[in-house]
């Protein structure tokens, strides 16, 4: 199969292009999520087994989006399934609070040193949004500041104009301070300048859409010292990186946050988001005779089943499960640096723990501008997503792809030799088109 061609005209999957007709009919632009990838339409799930999708078509794939990196287990983990079967039969939600939520917030705030107080809420945006009230509350000012490129759900403040590169002295709209990511200097300058208006800065310890790039020591450093000296909240979100360790990324990097925003894996594979930070802070949460400063509820909020299929999944999640997927990342990161290095291929790999991303370009990129594809670089990867899926794997484009306890060695093999076989063929394409 042509590298160029595979994909473009899926016609083995009728099921999914129907019912994506159907979508259109009733969903603006065709399907509830902007994250849906449609080449030429979405793949319509129908079950998932471990670390494998079925599709209605009848494809079974291997699955290296998990949900947006949510299914640390993979799909239909069996204790979770076990779990939540058992608890539906008394009951899926309730006005009152359940023992569930007392269970999971333990555990969290047993396990990751920025939590000491905890509230649950449905969603990471949800997480975020709290967490930015909180800290205008506690502070009594109303800005934020935010590094570019990073995703931080749908809320205003911390959206922004998240991906538009921002300038070196950073770039201030609306109560949003636009900062770059690793720059010390620049950071450090444009907090103090702007430190009787910020509440807070809010960062994601290696954004994802950013490009999965680590920060250095010296950045986490600088941040720390010029906001404790500002009175400026450290809000890390890690509603996506809390899967790179058993004590989540912060704690993996250095940065002490003051609040901390957590989803996806703490959910078990149901809706969930939680922010949690210092006693103080949280307590702009309180009720009673302190009455609270940021009312926070939800109809759903901590509802049983998310806290149950929560507890279970990550119980499951022990020191040994997430050095089991530290192993396999770093083997399979350098594995996949290493094929695109002997092919002198344009692509380079960036990541950590179970999380990688597959860049277009052979230099990793250092900063979120060098990660932006050109024309030519979109190309290769929407080429790279098309030839995985015609190898049966679900390789998200642009984005971070996630391993699951759920994936074996062979699974891992078969995303190397995926990649191997790409490389070859596209520079057999390129021999074939000079000639």
């Amino acid at each position: 199969m042509s590298i160029a061609m595979a994909g473009v005209a899926d016609t083995s999957r009728p099921r999914s292009t129907e019912l994506y007709r159907r979508g259109q009919a009733v969903f603006p632009d065709g399907v509830t999520r902007v994250t849906i990838e449609r080449d030429p339409h979405p793949i319509y799930v129908t079950r998932g087994e471990g670390a494998f999708v079925v599709d209605v078509d009848g494809h079974r794939l291997l699955d290296l989006n998990n949900n947006f990196t949510t299914l640390l287990h993979g799909h239909a983990f069996e204790p979770v399934v076990k779990a939540v079967a058992q608890l539906l039969r008394s009951g899926s939600c309730f006005a009152n609070p359940t023992t569930h939520e007392i269970a999971l917030a333990e555990l969290l705030v047993a396990r990751i040193p920025a939590l000491e107080k905890i509230r649950f809420v449905n969603t990471g945006t949800e997480a975020v949004m709290f967490a930015v009230k909180a800290a205008r509350a506690f502070t009594g000012r109303p800005a934020v500041a935010r590094f570019e490129g990073a995703y931080h759900g749908a809320y205003d403040w911390a959206e922004g104009e998240q991906y538009r590169p921002a300038p070196r002295d950073g770039n201030h709209e609306s109560d949003v301070l636009h900062l770059r990511f690793n720059d010390v200097a620049g950071t450090q300058a444009a907090l103090t300048a702007h430190a009787d208006r910020l509440a807070a800065v809010l960062i994601d310890p290696m954004p994802s859409r950013a490009g999965l790039i680590a920060p250095t020591r010296e950045f986490i450093t600088g941040l720390m010292t010029v906001a404790r000296q500002l009175g400026i909240l450290i809000i890390a979100d890690e509603v996506l990186n809390l899967r790179q360790g058993f004590c989540g990324a912060s704690h993996r990097y250095g940065l002490q946050p003051d609040l901390l925003t957590a989803g996806k894996i703490i959910g078990g594979g149901f809706p969930v988001g939680a922010v949690g930070g210092r006693g103080d802070v949280m307590a702009v949460f309180g009720a009673g005779a302190n009455a609270a400063t940021v009312s926070q509820g939800g109809t759903f909020s901590a509802n049983p089943v998310s806290m149950c299929a929560g507890l279970v999944a990550m119980e499951a999640a022990d020191e040994p499960c997430f050095a089991d997927l530290e192993r396999k990342g770093d083997a399979l990161r350098a594995r996949l640096t290493s094929i695109a290095a002997q092919a002198q291929a344009p692509f380079s790999v960036t990541g950590a723990a179970s999380l990688f991303r597959i860049h277009g370009k052979r230099q990793a990129p250092r900063t979120y501008a060098e990660t932006l594809a050109s024309a030519e670089e979109q190309k290769r990867l929407v080429a790279l997503t098309r030839f995985f899926r015609a190898q049966d794997i679900l390789l998200p484009l642009g984005a971070a792809a996630s391993l699951s306890t759920a994936m074996t060695n062979d699974d891992l093999n078969h995303v190397a030799n995926t990649f191997a076989a790409f490389v070859a063929e596209a520079g057999s394409d390129t021999q074939e088109a000079q000639q």
